[in-house]
């Protein structure tokens, strides 16, 4: 029958299509225009967690919903505020066109629904879980993110870096760059793009002043790049750019390209330069130093070989260490910074001025053609440093001693004539300074004896070597003994070695300090066996002024021998008021307000003697024995003492005569009124015992006299 036939089919037709629906990937449902459940699917059901008879043919959507909820779906929302919005989702799109939205379910899962109006059905509505899809597009896109971050701080590593970066592809093409490459080769910002081609680059840095050794055309300049490169010679070079220094670096890659690096090294090199110069050169004076000296001299050494002529002068300064102790470091500088310019007065352009140290330069004349040029020379630096200096409204007088050595004849070699010219100079110094000596033999003999000399004075102290002898004032007034100065003896070796020639020795390498510390304790107590009218007169070296406990020690001293401040004199030179040192003047005050005794020896024999007598109220002067030799027949020196004599009284101080040695000299002094006079007249200095027996004559001897 045809009707059973139509059945037939159309049941084999509904079968057919439920068991597609049934089978399609994703969920799906029917709502009706009513919002009545229509048909679904199991995947619909899957998704939402509804068993196999949770849900009816025609039920509402509204009850639909309030079920889902129950079963763990759409969380955040209440089971109303979800149907009326998801109900007026669908009313708002029956217009036919497809809509979709995201629905969470439950598990986390996320549902993406499609819905589709038709005027017969209603709404079609399709769910697909896109959980999967959601997540992997997540992690695409964090992991876009990240390498955006990651590029970013790469940008910012990469530009950040103190040097320039340049990476180029196999086909020299531009991949990437950093800003301070841009900057040192002054790059547009058009030829900073990915692909611009390596000529380009290279034909602007040659507009901007770079070019191989300097010479050739933009062309040969770029091929010559292009050839070190392919060849992969390019490494390490050095290249001048506008005045800059630019340490450029090639390193090829496996896959053709390169990359380079760009430093400008300006500054480094500037500093290594200054560096360079300050290892060879003297920093107060700008002079090369020793070593300098030393290396420049070892060039001449080959002419030397060849008989040519080269002079080495060593030359010290006069009386520079009495100015340093005296007036400072700060005006010692000055010192030798006027010393080095007025030097480099005297020296040809091809002459080789330095400062060896301290106040010891030294010069060598190449060329030469003989020992009077070089004599001319040292007779040029000697004028040169006679003359006043005026530092800081003081006017400072030193000189110079220089000692000459000239090849080939004093050697043939850096050592040699360095050593001779220095032994040369210790000559010079020891006979009057402000002179110049040449190299003799047998020089060397004399530095090994001052050697010797400094060797012993380190332990002539341990060994008691020391002794001390007296010589006596005499009161001319009183007509007795009224002081003793203490003199230091040393007795090394066999002989008795003068005071002259071991004080400059001890005075330069310090031992003064300790020696002079014995002579003030040695002194103190002898002269506490004596008459207590009788003073003892101790001498002090400048040097021990640089102890900070010289009063100190003067105060243990006086303690120790229970001897009467009132009872001791010291006597100091005039040198030691070079500029009125404050620390100096100090001690000074506090030596007198202890009521010792403070005495000028060797008074005229300096610069400004006058003017130290306003520096400090001393108690007594002592007329320099140069003054004596020739009282009687020269009527200058008569004026002379007449004139100092008669400043003393004025200022309230008592003068002494030194080197009284006729009855002639006595009676002219004490006709000027002299207060003391010393002197082999009356005595030379004896030994302690001796002075005992002498104290206990003294005023037969004086009235004999």
């Amino acid at each position: 029958m045809v009707g059973v036939d139509i059945n037939a089919a159309a049941v084999a037709d509904a079968l057919l299509l439920d068991a597609a629906l049934e089978n399609i990937p994703y969920g799906f449902c029917v709502w009706s225009p009513q919002f009545r459940l229509v048909m679904w699917n199991k995947h619909y059901r899957e998704f939402y967690g509804f068993s196999a008879n949770a849900i009816q043919k025609g039920m509402t959507l509204e009850e639909v919903v309030h079920l889902s909820h129950k079963l763990g779906n759409h969380p955040g929302q209440s089971p109303d505020a979800f149907y009326e919005s998801y109900s007026s989702e669908l009313l708002a799109n029956r217009s036919g066109a497809r809509s979709k939205n995201h629905e969470e379910v439950h598990g986390g899962r996320i549902v993406e629904t499609a819905h589709v109006y038709t005027e017969n059905l209603g709404w079609v509505v399709t769910h697909e879980d896109i959980t999967d899809e959601l997540l992997q597009s997540e992690t695409v896109q964090k992991r876009k993110l990240e390498l955006e971050r990651q590029n970013i701080r790469l940008d910012a590593a990469v530009n950040n870096i103190p040097i320039g970066l340049c990476m180029m592809d196999a086909k020299g093409r531009l991949v990437i760059c950093n800003e301070p490459y841009a900057r040192i080769y002054n790059l547009p910002i058009s030829y900073l793009r990915p692909g611009t081609q390596l000529e380009v680059i290279l034909g602007h840095l040659f507009d901007e002043g770079m070019s191989a050794g300097g010479s050739g055309s933009r062309e040969d300049y770029i091929t010559w790049r292009r050839e070190v490169i392919a060849k992969n010679e390019y490494g390490k070079n050095i290249h001048e750019l506008n005045n800059r220094i630019i340490l450029m670096q090639h390193h090829p890659m496996k896959d053709g390209g390169w990359v380079s690096t760009h430093e400008d090294i300006t500054e480094q090199r500037q500093n290594e330069a200054r560096i360079h110069h300050l290892a060879r050169h003297d920093a107060l004076t700008d002079l090369p130093n020793r070593i300098e000296f030393l290396e420049q001299m070892a060039r001449t050494e080959a002419g030397l070989q060849r008989g040519e002529m080269a002079a080495v002068l060593y030359i010290d300064l006069d009386h520079f260490k009495a100015v340093n102790d005296t007036l400072g470091h700060a005006v010692g500088d000055e010192v030798i910074k006027q010393a080095a310019v007025r030097l480099w007065g005297t020296t040809r352009e091809s002459d080789l001025l330095a400062r060896l140290g301290g106040d010891e330069f030294a010069l060598l004349l190449q060329p030469i053609d003989s020992a009077d040029a070089a004599a001319r020379v040292a007779d040029r630096i000697i004028k040169a440093m006679g003359a006043p200096m005026n530092i800081k409204g003081q006017q400072i007088e030193i000189g110079a001693s220089v000692g000459i050595a000239v090849g080939p004849g004093d050697g043939l070699d850096t050592d040699t004539l360095v050593k001779n010219a220095d032994l040369a100079l210790y000559k010079a110094k020891s006979e009057g300074r402000s002179t110049y000596h040449f190299f003799e033999a047998g020089m060397d003999a004399e530095l090994q004896q001052r050697r010797l000399i400094e060797a012993g004075l380190r332990m002539a102290l341990g060994r008691d070597e020391f002794r001390l002898v007296y010589q006596p004032l005499l009161g001319l007034r009183e007509n007795q003994i009224t002081c003793v100065e203490a003199l230091l003896r040393w007795d090394f070796e066999g002989r008795t070695v003068s005071p002259t020639e071991f004080i400059p020795v001890a005075e330069e390498t310090g031992l003064i300090a300790a020696i002079g510390q014995w002579v003030l304790n040695e002194a103190c107590a002898a002269a506490a066996t004596w008459p207590g009218h009788v003073r003892v007169a101790v001498n002090l070296s400048p040097v021990q002024f640089r102890q900070r406990d010289l009063v100190a020690q003067v105060r243990r001293a006086l303690t120790g021998a229970k001897l009467d401040p009132a009872r001791l004199e010291l006597e100091i030179t005039e040198s030691l008021l070079l500029g009125d040192s404050e620390s100096t003047l100090k001690a000074l005050h506090e030596l007198r307000a202890m009521g010792v005794r403070i005495c000028m020896d060797d008074f005229g024999t300096g610069y400004s003697s006058l003017s130290y007598l306003r520096s400090f109220p001393f108690d007594k002067i002592k007329i320099d024995r140069s003054f004596m030799r020739d009282l009687a027949s020269r009527a200058d020196s008569q004026a002379i003492i007449r004139a100092v004599i008669g400043l003393g009284q004025s200022l309230g101080m008592s003068t002494t005569a030194e080197g009284v040695e006729t009855e002639e000299q006595l009676s002219l002094v004490r006709a000027h009124g002299v207060s003391e006079v010393q002197g082999y007249l009356f005595s030379p200095p004896v030994s302690g015992e001796d002075l005992l027996d002498l104290l206990h004559t003294a005023v037969e001897i004086a009235k004999a006299s």
